[in-house]
């Protein structure tokens, strides 16, 4: 499980193709569905550089976010300074982590949790949660499919040239492991001229929904639904990312 450094700071301007309002509407929709309304308290587990834990924060949560790159940190806590939300950032493993104060809600969206590479580690995070949750608490949380590595990403390459940045970013997937590996080198144009080169490994895994019901029933967290992203419709062969509702029981 890595954490984003180099790229940590290009990833807003690579990601700007991502429709980050949609899927904030969306999670926002299925909060409410919950019974999750603001004021009450959101904790985003892998909340990165911070975007949808702003949009959280604008609906009127009480927004915590949690992420294992430092880097990322700083960049979500400059955004949230200068924006003058009050949000606490925390760097924590997602693994093992706990809350200062218990949470209505947590959630975890843009792939974040498959950077949790076994079952083991799932059901660690999904402890963790439970031990942070309030009474009938919710976790929401999305995972890119088996599919969507196997059959969509796999073994392709992408580039992306910029004026003051690029990147090369090589995909991989082993389908006995069910990881896919993704060899990152980004360079970054710096005050001289130049541009510092940095390399990144990461890692992200596909689970079976069975995979990921049974950890969440062994951590003691309750099923409440599986959405094809973005709908209310049940899963397809060809889903590329699910949404799983899970409660505190």
């Amino acid at each position: 499980m890595e954490a984003y450094t180099g790229f940590a700071y290009v990833y807003d301007e690579y990601m700007d193709n991502i429709p980050y309002e949609e899927w904030g509407r969306y999670l926002i929709e299925l909060l409410k569905e919950q019974g999750v309304t603001a004021p009450m308290t959101v904790a985003e587990l892998g909340c990165g550089t911070g975007t949808v834990t702003r949009m959280l924060d604008r609906e009127g949560y009480d927004c915590i976010g949690i992420d294992l790159s430092e880097d990322m940190l700083m960049i979500a806590s400059e955004k949230t300074y200068d924006s003058e939300q009050q949000i606490v950032y925390s760097h924590q493993d997602m693994r093992d982590f706990a809350l200062p104060y218990e949470a209505e809600a947590m959630v975890s969206i843009g792939d974040s949790m498959n950077y949790i590479t076994n079952t083991d580690d799932l059901e660690s995070v999904f402890s963790c949660v439970k031990n942070g949750l309030a009474e009938n608490g919710v976790f929401i949380f999305d995972l890119k499919t088996i599919h969507f590595f196997r059959d969509v990403l796999s073994d392709n390459t992408y580039a992306e040239n910029r004026d003051e940045s690029a990147f090369i970013w090589d995909n991989s997937f082993d389908g006995e492991t069910c990881n896919n590996f993704y060899n990152l080198a980004v360079f970054v144009l710096n005050e001289e001229g130049s541009f510092d080169r940095y390399e990144e490994n990461h890692c992200q895994h596909g689970f079976t929904r069975e995979e990921v019901l049974l950890a969440a029933r062994r951590a003691g967290l309750k099923s409440i639904a599986v959405y094809d992203a973005f709908t209310h419709d049940e899963p397809k062969q060809d889903s590329e990312r699910l949404y799983y509702i899970f409660k505190r029981s």
